[in-house]
């Protein structure tokens, strides 16, 4: 026969597996949420107002490819590829920083071959690149699967009776003496002046200068939506460890110009590897439009 103080005692020595319990679902469920944040891929598709767009081009749709850091989305990327392909693109800009690590090369071929059979696709470099690849080498291998390179190039897209150039150009990290985004600007004024210009470029934090030299639309990467997204603010923390940057995810204008950035799509370099929070991958889809136009 037991009494009320001995069970009472049983009771209370269960609690404490009731706690660990419940704190094991907790910590389970908090590593399932920033699972989420760092790979569920989140497609965004804006509307884009671009300064000159003629008729023939207007809801020309884009999907962007950024900042991948060398992740794949399902074994040869799959995952991502079909994912793209659901958008349905015009064409696919890839604005650099596709990997981290040399070995990663490898990983390339199967992403660009995937691309470029969805819609023609379009590439420039990213700071991480010239860090840590043989530049050249990954060129050419983006250039055998079907992908156009635009090294500080550009060339003339038309669509709907109408044109507009596309040019792209190297990321700054890149040659010291390379050709300058207001000389690029120049070369197209002088062959094909009048056009709407837009330019594929890697660092949203030079849009100023891009804007300067008259580019009508500039699709970037680089700032990774700035890694934290709080409410009110453009990100917490910039690739340069500054904090509250600015032109970190979506449309902004300067002038005539206006700046398009991705969140990008892969793993964060600071203020550790890995991290995003409110800060989702981003497929990011343009549908470029006159209306509402700078």
């Amino acid at each position: 026969m037991t009494d009320s103080n001995s069970r009472t005692k049983g009771k209370k020595r269960r609690h404490p597996l009731r706690w660990v319990a419940a704190l094991l679902i907790l910590i389970l469920a908090g590593w399932l949420f920033l699972q989420w944040q760092l790979w569920g891929i989140q497609v965004t598709v804006t509307r884009v107002p671009v300064h000159g767009l003629p008729e023939g081009v207007e809801d020309l749709r884009i999907v962007q490819i950024s900042d991948l850091h060398g992740h794949e989305y399902g074994e040869d990327s799959k995952d991502l590829l079909a994912l793209v392909a659901e958008q349905e693109p015009d064409l696919i800009a890839v604005t650099g920083d596709l990997i981290d690590q040399e070995s990663q090369l490898e990983l390339v071929p199967a992403l660009a071959r995937g691309l470029s059979a969805i819609a023609p696709t379009y590439y420039v470099t990213g700071n991480h690149e010239w860090a840590c690849a043989d530049v050249s080498q990954l060129k050419g291998v983006l250039a055998e699967c079907g992908v156009t390179v635009l090294t500080n190039q550009y060339t003339v897209l038309e669509r709907g009776g109408d044109r507009v150039v596309l040019a792209g150009v190297d990321d700054p990290n890149g040659y010291a003496d390379q050709k300058t985004p207001e000389e690029l600007y120049g070369e197209i004024q002088e062959q094909d002046g009048g056009l709407c210009t837009i330019l594929l470029a890697h660092r949203n934090d030079r849009f100023e200068e891009y804007a300067a030299a008259g580019y009508d639309l500039v699709i970037s990467g680089h700032a990774h939506g700035g890694i934290i997204r709080l409410p009110f603010t453009d990100g917490l923390l910039g690739t340069n460890r500054r904090f509250f940057p600015t032109w970190t995810a979506g449309v902004y204008t300067l002038g005539d110009s206006t700046l398009f950035v991705s969140r990008g799509l892969g793993n964060n370099t600071v203020p550790f590897p890995g991290f995003r929070l409110f800060n989702r991958p981003d497929l990011a889809v343009l549908e470029l439009t006159a209306e509402g136009a700078p």
